[in-house]
C-alpha cells in the first residue's frame, strides 16, 4: 500500500511488532511487554486481564501462565484469544486476534528456569484464580514449597506457555485531531497470505 510508510513500513507484521515493542522498551516506564488478554467463558461472557508477553516469534506471540487458572481454562476451551498492547509513551497500540496452542516443551522449561527463584517458587505455591483464605496462607505455602523443592525447582506440570497465532493484527498510531492511522493485517487461516487495509480512525 502506497501510504504505508514510516513506522508502518515493511512486509512482515511480526518484525513490525518487534520493532514497535523494542522502541517501547526505551520509552515506556513500566512493563512495556504488558498486554490486555481477552478470553470468553463457557457462557460467552468476556474476561480480560493484564499478562506479560514474553516473545514475539517469527509467526506467533507467546506468554506464560498457570494452566489451572481461569484464563487457561477459557483458552483451552475456545482455542482463541485476543489481546492489545498499548504504549502511552509512543501513543501506539497493536491489537491481535487469533488461534491459541500450548507451549509446554523445552521452550517453556527454558523460560521458567530464567525466572527469579522467588517467581518460580511462587508459581508452585499459587493455586491461581481459586479462593484464598488469607495472604498468610499463601506465604506459608511458599515456605513449604521452598523447603520441599529447594533452590532449583523444575517447571510445574500445571504451568507453561500459550502461543497466539494471529488471524488479524492491527497497528494503530495516534494522529492529530483524532485522525489516527490504522492498518489491519488479516488472513483466513495461518497458511494464507496477509491482506492489508488502511482503516478509518
Amino acid at each position: 500500500m502506497a501510504d504505508r510508510t514510516g513506522i508502518f513500513a515493511g512486509n512482515d507484521p511480526f518484525a513490525l511488532a518487534r520493532a514497535w515493542a523494542q522502541e517501547a522498551e526505551r520509552s515506556e516506564p513500566n512493563d512495556p511487554n504488558a498486554i490486555a488478554l481477552a478470553t470468553v467463558d463457557e457462557s460467552g461472557l468476556p474476561n480480560v486481564r493484564m499478562v506479560l508477553l514474553k516473545e514475539i516469534e517469527e509467526a506467533a506471540f507467546v506468554f506464560y501462565t498457570n494452566y489451572e487458572s481461569a484464563k487457561a481454562a477459557e483458552l483451552d476451551a475456545s482455542g482463541k484469544a485476543a489481546f492489545v498492547m498499548h504504549w502511552k509513551s509512543l501513543r501506539r497500540q497493536i491489537r491481535v486476534r487469533g488461534l491459541v496452542t500450548r507451549e509446554e516443551g523445552p521452550q517453556a522449561d527454558a523460560y521458567f528456569a530464567s525466572r527469579s527463584l522467588k517467581s518460580r517458587l511462587g508459581a508452585w505455591a499459587s493455586r491461581q484464580s481459586r479462593p484464598l483464605s488469607s495472604r498468610m496462607t499463601l506465604v506459608a505455602e511458599v515456605a513449604a514449597v521452598t523447603a520441599r523443592l529447594g533452590p532449583n525447582p523444575p517447571r510445574p506440570p500445571f504451568w507453561g506457555g500459550y502461543r497466539v497465532t494471529p488471524l488479524e493484527i492491527e497497528f494503530w498510531a495516534d494522529g492529530t485531531f483524532r485522525l489516527h492511522d490504522r492498518f489491519r493485517w488479516s488472513r483466513a487461516t495461518p497458511d494464507t497470505a496477509w491482506e492489508i487495509a488502511r482503516l478509518n480512525p
